[in-house]
């Protein structure tokens, strides 16, 4: 968890501690449910170190039911923001309309992704000094040489950045699989082309301990029970409060 340094505004330290989004704790303390030294939060006030905060959850209504869902986009989809004729996930996954992608999944590429409303998870779960890991079976043009394989998973110096160290292994002459434990914009086809290699399909099949299995394309499936349970664990996060 990143250091609290006091004094800080109450919203940002319930989010620091795993309640909920600094916006979602924005509506927790309109709905008085937040107290700091006993005493009612308001907008706005701010947290001293040794302060008492306490977060009345014996109050359900006032909080939002988080829910994490599966999804298998199809290419051509969109993850964000579509332009023109483009769809996007939220358009045509048929998910509740207040759940969000994490993350994104180019529009050429297919497989998993998460959505939820929980927005605790976004920088849990994308920011890479977590090094939460993703998998991918990526198909290329052409025959693959093994010191493609060494140097893809021992890191690419691209323009901007080099990449992390990753696991590779071979599926067949012409598809590998890869798990990354980053995930830059368009990060696997820059490696291959960085190469002298372009993909062809390029599929994520699991994020951390979700798999995508047997989804079908355009399918979904709610996470819950144990498979919720570790994931939440892996991201140090609880459904009813702080970890």
């Amino acid at each position: 968890m990143e250091k609290i340094t006091y004094p800080i505004r109450i919203n940002r330290y319930l989010a620091l501690n795993n309640y909920c989004s600094r916006r979602e704790a924005d509506i927790l303390i309109e709905r008085k449910v937040v107290q700091i030294n006993g005493k009612i939060a308001q907008l706005g006030d701010k947290v001293n170190e040794g302060d008492r905060v306490e977060v009345d959850t014996r109050k359900r209504d006032a909080f939002k039911n988080y829910r994490y869902f599966a999804y298998n986009k199809p290419r051509g989809i969109i993850t964000h923001s579509p332009q023109g004729n483009e769809k996007s996930i939220q358009q045509v996954a048929g998910l509740p309309a207040d759940v969000f992608p994490v993350g994104r999944l180019d529009k050429d590429s297919h497989g998993l992704i998460l959505l939820t409303n929980d927005g605790r998870v976004t920088d849990k779960l994308l920011n890479p000094e977590y090094e939460h890991e993703k998998e991918y079976i990526v198909r290329v043009d052409k025959n693959l040489k093994n010191i493609f394989l060494k140097v893809f998973a021992n890191g690419i110096q691209l323009e901007d950045f080099k990449t992390k160290e990753c696991r590779t292994e071979k599926i067949d002459d012409f598809t590998f699989r890869t798990v990354l434990t980053e995930g830059k914009k368009h990060q696997i086809r820059r490696m291959c082309a960085a190469e002298g290699y372009a993909v062809q399909d390029l599929k994520r099949v699991r994020v951390m301990n979700i798999k995508l299995g047997s989804l079908k394309m355009g399918q979904s499936r709610e996470i819950k029970g144990t498979e919720l349970d570790e994931l939440l664990k892996q991201l140090h996060l609880d459904q009813d409060g702080p970890s």
